[in-house]
């Protein structure tokens, strides 16, 4: 046997291992997906993609292979997210609005291969995953123009939900009008409170009246189907190709860095090892009637390393004068330290609820 005969058979002996391993490999991927889909998680985890390539490719000792070896690893990473994408076919997400909206956009990006389902309102969607219509739901938690999504903050203080991911998208609010229509033809513009009020000053300077709609796309819609080419909706590109309009004018918001914060609830918190990093969590609590209380919940969270990112108010409905407190704070509320953080803030509030321990928000 020459030196060839020796290699190939050497090759196809280690492809045969290879191809068991791969196997095993794959049944692990299975697992992965279907963690991913109790827990309304997308495929795509390009930290932890990131992180295994810098692990593994350290294995190899010859720097001749290694950068081949880094391609390997990304290959095995790429099918193992086609298959994982077949393995999620079934996933249905809920958002609220129509075909359209930023909502669905935003539940596109993130899920791209599931099945994506309109809800009336929010409530009615994150219902949806409480009673087990949809595994998981998208809602908007917080605009950088308009400030937070009260009514969404509020069920989350409710509902029994956990937020497992939060994901930024820039919105670009553009003039949509019918086919041949003119920016010099348009009177009145339809559109979501927030898109009127993000979009104001452009509003006022073309001497615009302004009509709300439910969402964006409800307002592309109405466009599409009255026919008046003096009416335009403010709403995103993707919009005007679904409903058949035209732009008239690009990203007609006032604020170049509007952006919308979306979050992920699913019936399931996400596991997470007490050693994880570049964490976030939220948490809602209540504190007693006590003078201090507040201050010291405050302090308390301080006090454990954790940075609060934000902290609100909002007012409990069925209590007049009653509030409780919104947190989002930096860190792994799983770790030691969280733990001991939440046993002392339990000696000053009434109500206290971990909503979510998450990598940091990315961007989509």
């Amino acid at each position: 046997m020459n030196k060839l005969e020796e290699a190939r058979k050497n090759i196809n002996a280690i492809d045969k291992k290879m191809a068991r391993l791969f196997e095993q490999r794959m049944a692990e991927v299975e697992k992965v997906s279907e963690y991913k889909i109790e827990h309304g998680l997308p495929i795509l985890d390009r930290g932890r993609e990131n992180e295994v390539i810098i692990k593994n490719s350290a294995l190899v000792s010859d720097e001749k292979i290694r950068a081949y070896y880094v391609n390997f690893l990304q290959s095995n990473m790429n099918i193992s997210r086609k298959y994982q994408e077949m393995l999620q076919s079934g996933l249905t997400v809920a958002y609220s609005g129509v075909e359209g909206a930023f909502a669905n956009i935003a539940a596109k990006s993130i899920f791209p291969n599931a099945k994506q389902v309109s809800y009336p309102d929010f409530r009615f969607a994150y219902d949806s995953v409480v009673n087990g219509e949809c595994d998981c739901a998208v809602l908007p938690i917080e605009n950088s123009y308009a400030g937070e999504v009260s009514q969404v903050i509020d069920i989350m203080f409710q509902g029994t939900l956990f937020i497992n991911g939060i994901y930024d998208l820039e919105v670009r609010h553009n003039l949509l009008g019918l086919p041949g229509a003119k920016i010099s033809d348009i009177r009145t513009v339809v559109s979501h409170p927030q898109a009127i009020e993000q979009c104001s000053n452009y509003i006022r300077k073309m001497g615009f009246d302004a009509v709300r709609a439910a969402n964006t796309a409800v307002a592309a819609q109405k466009v599409a189907v009255g026919g008046d080419k003096s009416i335009a909706a403010i709403a995103s590109t993707e919009t005007a190709k679904l409903y058949g309009l035209e732009v008239l004018e690009h990203k007609i918001n006032e604020s170049s860095t509007n952006t919308t914060r979306f979050a992920v609830f699913s019936r399931v918190e996400s596991s997470v090892s007490a050693g994880e990093q570049d964490r976030q969590f939220v948490l809602v609590f209540t504190v007693r009637n006590e003078a201090g209380a507040l201050a010291e919940a405050i302090n308390i969270i301080g006090r454990f390393g954790f940075n609060m990112r934000t902290l609100r108010s909002r007012p409990m409905k069925e209590l007049l004068w009653q509030y409780y407190f919104y947190v989002e704070a930096d860190g792994n509320i799983g770790s030691a330290a969280g733990k001991l953080m939440i046993k002392e803030l339990g000696k000053y509030c009434d109500h206290l609820r971990v909503v979510g321990n998450f990598p940091h928000e990315t961007k989509i």
